[in-house]
């Protein structure tokens, strides 16, 4: 099924944008939602002649996004988190934290636009946030423990262990026996 996308969908495009999308997934979702119109050759021509007429506003946009990029650059976060035992921290840290930390920061974004996998665990990790479908930035933070520190150290109680005594070894035994079978 042809449609054009009348706003954007993460995963799948932008606005205007004319892509081909399974039958179900078009008529059950995307149609009832109003995020697409189907692409039949009068839709196609007026959107056409719709990117003509707006050819500058997009220009403008797109400029808009570039500039509100650009006071995201060189930005670095640190994020504390619980943490267990380990590195591991309790939960996982998500474009919501990142946002957070952003506008801390003083610079303010929405969640939806910022594009991470799970983090789990300290460390330095990337999110990426799409200002525009050409233009995004990549923001590296650090998942740091609750005091600050990256690479806790981790304390495991002092077990006492009973010494271990090992059975004599009968290995001439059986050396002889695989000499004999010979």
């Amino acid at each position: 099924m042809k449609i054009i996308l009348k706003k954007d969908v993460l995963g799948l495009g932008y606005k205007d944008e004319i892509l081909t999308v399974k039958d179900g997934y078009g008529r059950n979702y995307l149609l009832p939602q109003g995020f697409a119109v189907l692409a039949t050759e009068k839709a196609i021509k007026q959107l056409n002649e719709e990117l003509k007429q707006r050819a500058h506003k997009i220009a403008k946009i797109k400029a808009d996004a570039e500039a509100q990029a650009k006071k995201f650059e060189g930005v670095s976060l640190t994020i504390k988190a619980k943490v267990s035992e380990g590195r591991n921290i309790y939960g996982s840290v998500g474009p919501k934290e990142i946002a957070a930390a952003l506008a801390e920061k003083g610079l303010e974004i929405d969640s939806k636009l910022i594009v991470i996998k799970g983090v789990k665990a300290l460390g330095d990790y990337e999110a990426v946030a799409h200002f525009h479908r050409e233009v995004s930035v990549t923001i590296p933070f650090e998942v740091v423990n609750e005091k600050g520190e990256k690479n806790p150290a981790t304390k495991a109680p002092a077990k006492e262990e009973a010494p271990v005594v090992a059975a004599p070894v009968e290995e001439e035994a059986e050396d002889e026996v695989e000499e004999s079978a010979e």
